[in-house]
């Protein structure tokens, strides 16, 4: 019997589309935690080249890996930066759960 070769799943290995990771950031913001979205952010940006990323920004690498982790807390500016070299934008939509 051969031996079952096993790595650990990476969500960046998924992210293919601008629509893919679209979909993905959307599903991290309405969750709201601020950790998964950093995460989720860190993920779709590995996904595009980490190094792309960080010379689209002006941001070194590293900072960019450390922010965009679980324990990272992206600055506003950092955030928007990311999201315009990867061709995302945000928006804001009305939540009709807490609307009144």
């Amino acid at each position: 019997m051969s031996k079952v070769i096993t790595r650990p799943y990476d969500s960046a290995d998924y992210i293919d589309s601008p629509e893919a990771a679209a979909a993905f950031l959307e599903a991290a913001l309405e969750d709201g935690d601020p950790q998964i979205i950093a995460a989720t952010l860190g993920d779709i940006a590995r996904s595009k080249g980490m190094a792309m990323i960080a010379e689209q920004t002006g941001l070194a690498r590293e900072a960019l890996y450390k922010s965009l982790s679980a324990d990272g807390n992206p600055r506003l500016t950092t955030l928007l930066g990311v999201l315009k070299a990867m061709g995302l934008r945000l928006s804001v939509t009305v939540d009709e759960h807490k609307a009144a």
